[in-house]
């Protein structure tokens, strides 16, 4: 297995279309060694769909950041709260953030957040017109999640705008400077959310949610690490589900038709539009704690894993034609969520809200098309997450 000369995952040709260079990888070997970034530093690629799921459940592939970065030098400033939620961490510590968080995306839960999420969707949409242009990312696709996650957490609506700027830079992979301040102004801005809670109880989302976290043992940078967890991966990734959807669909024609015909499969349509295009298109860090072999390959202890959802959803071995979206097909398999212990407790949320905003653009705007040609559409420039910067629409 040859490592390639360069990150294959940071050439601007990948942002726009990653799947040639994920088929690419996945045929000459789907668990290699990469090089990331200019620094001679590699890790481990994983694009394989059983791979993957290996990976996923892997207990010697650990989240625990701030243990593989503690002897290590760094220029980063990254807020300390940011990296002490379950998204970063291992059991037991992981067990605790779990068991308070997933409380808030039961199916029960999500159920009673129906209405509400309508009744944005039904605002959002309130003055669009047919034969008009809209952004649907600006217009719907990013103040839709954002709303709801911060109505969950209780955070003021004055607020909402400016976490969700912040929460879009956090995932700014040109610029490292502009990362790390926006986890300063995340982290000190949720801090003093939840501060102002303490010294004022009551009975909202917020105040709610401390008692949880104080039954459940975390500490005050846990906390705040949680609120800003939810808030970023609550709406970042959500966003970039509802984008990717309706572009599949709108470039599908047949599949947009069917849907807008019986809007009522549009909910057995998600898994297969998950699959298609993920908003996830590699997870976050894991690293190595012990030599392992994952796939028949060897991973040596103290190695950074990229496990790549985006990369195993189109595995042919898994979703024969991986390449065609198909409404028919069984995708329940994808990973879009992870899998395993880190599986995303906000997938439940997540798929309402992209039914809800699907089900109201194809019944009121059932000519909807692109507004520009479909190949000068801009993608976000990271790795992590795959999702448009805008998508304008002729309603």
């Amino acid at each position: 297995m040859t490592a390639p000369r360069q990150d294959p995952l940071r050439d601007p040709r990948f942002f726009t279309d990653p799947y040639p260079t994920y088929d690419r990888l996945r045929e000459g070997c789907p668990v290699r060694r990469v090089p990331t970034g200019s620094g001679g530093h590699h890790a481990y690629l994983i694009t394989g769909h059983a791979e993957a799921r290996e990976a996923f459940t892997e207990p010697r592939l650990s989240k625990d950041t701030v243990r593989f970065f503690a002897d290590k030098p760094s220029n980063r400033d990254l807020h300390p709260a940011i990296s002490r939620n379950m998204l970063a961490s291992d059991p037991p510590a992981h067990t605790r953030h779990r068991r308070v968080a997933t409380p808030l995306f039961t199916t029960g839960r999500v159920r009673e957040l129906r209405p509400y999420i309508t009744r944005v969707v039904d605002g959002l949409m309130a003055a669009w017109r047919p034969g008009t242009e809209i952004d649907l990312v600006a217009d719907l696709a990013v103040p839709l999640p954002v709303t709801v996650v911060c109505e969950l957490l209780g955070v003021p609506e004055s607020d909402r705008a400016t976490l969700a700027g912040w929460s879009h830079d956090l995932f700014d992979a040109t610029d490292t400077d502009r990362v790390d301040a926006a986890s300063h102004r995340i982290g000190e801005h949720l801090t003093h959310l939840v501060d102002t809670a303490r010294a004022t109880p009551g009975d909202g989302p917020l105040p709610s949610l401390l008692r949880d976290c104080d039954a459940g043992g975390l500490d005050r940078d846990e906390i705040v690490s949680l609120a800003a967890l939810i808030l970023v991966a609550g709406h970042e990734t959500t966003t970039h589900f509802i984008g990717n959807a309706v572009l599949a669909l709108l470039r599908h024609p047949e599949a947009f038709d069917r849907l807008r015909r019986d809007p009522d499969l549009i909910p057995g349509a998600l898994d297969e539009l998950l699959r298609f295009d993920s908003p996830v298109s590699v997870a976050t860090f894991r690293h190595s704690t012990q030599d392992l072999r994952v796939g028949g390959v060897d991973i040596p202890a103290g190695f950074p894993v990229l496990i790549a959802p985006g990369a195993a959803n189109r595995d042919p071995a898994v979703f024969p034609d991986p390449h065609r979206l198909d409404l028919d097909r069984d995708a329940g398999g994808h990973l879009s969520f992870g899998h395993g212990i880190h599986r995303c407790p906000g997938a439940p949320l997540a798929r309402a809200e992209a039914e809800i905003a699907l089900r109201a653009l194809v019944t009121r705007f059932p000519n909807i098309g692109l507004a520009v040609p479909a190949e000068s559409l801009a993608w976000r420039r990271t790795r992590l997450t795959r999702g448009l910067t805008a998508l304008p629409l002729t309603l």
